[in-house]
């Protein structure tokens, strides 16, 4: 008999789950590549539990991204500037990236 509730158990032995991975060919020479995981628990520096990066590379150079690496956070890079960016949920998180490289498409 477990001593722990089964909720419990199961969120604590969860393993990361990868939630999207995909590379999208914009032009010729620019593609977005998008990859978001589901983790047990957040990463230092954020408080939900998803890691995530998502970029726009334009001729080999990438100008945008979005990112939350462990002990840093959530935040954005828009050509060679880094700000703080509000994770609000995955789905945000994809219409804002989306929105950003609308705005560098135009």
């Amino acid at each position: 008999m477990l001593t722990t509730p089964l909720s419990v158990v199961n969120i604590s032995n969860m393993e990361p789950k990868l939630l999207l991975s995909e590379r999208r060919v914009l032009a010729e020479e620019a593609f977005v590549e998008m990859v978001v995981w589901s983790l047990p628990s957040p990463l230092s520096g954020s408080r939900h539990r998803f890691k995530y990066r998502l970029a726009l590379v334009v001729k080999g150079n990438c100008v945008l991204r979005f990112d939350n690496e462990a002990g840093k956070g959530d935040h954005q890079h828009t050509g060679g500037e880094e700000t703080p960016y509000v994770f609000i949920s995955p789905e945000a998180l994809l219409h804002d990236f989306w929105s950003e490289v609308d705005r560098w498409r135009l």
